[in-house]
């Protein structure tokens, strides 16, 4: 009974008192403030979201951050959703909306198009002004047409 206790100490760290001494990487990942904004893929048309993360530690009605992310492996936006959502736990997640994104390296361009069947269309300026935040040099555009 003691080491299942343990166990399930590391496994869901939401359930316990704030005042137990987790392992430095839980308290990392359930910090909002140790969140990139973007994470996208270096390369290619993907779909993305913008999702709005909340610290419940902080407030719970205000969102701490504005995310977007974007990964070719994803056929669908939940897809994305839902592994955002496992990988930023205990922290919630809510999503604003989605389309698709254009990557461009080598010529330094981001294209933010489209929307989402699931989400709907996400607001493709707070997504650009985000994505031109993470990568400087590089020339972002956007447009409502396209799915």
């Amino acid at each position: 009974m003691i080491k299942s206790i343990r166990c399930l100490k590391y496994i869901a760290p939401a359930i316990f008192p704030k005042n137990i001494a987790y392992p430095i990487y839980i308290r990392k990942m359930a910090s909002a403030a140790n969140v990139p904004v973007v994470d996208i893929d270096p390369e290619g048309v993907f779909k993305y979201i913008l999702i709005n993360l909340y610290d419940k530690n902080l407030s719970e009605s205000e969102p701490q951050k504005v995310l977007v992310r974007g990964y070719k492996r994803c056929n669908y936006h939940s897809d994305i959703f839902d592994e955002v959502q496992a990988k930023l736990s205990p922290l919630d997640c809510e999503p604003l909306g989605g389309g698709r994104i254009s990557h461009d390296p080598e010529n330094k361009k981001i294209h933010i198009y489209g929307y989402s069947q699931g989400y709907g269309k996400a607001d493709h300026e707070i997504t650009a002004k985000l994505v031109k935040e993470a990568y400087p040099a590089y020339t972002i555009s956007i447009s409502d047409e396209g799915y």
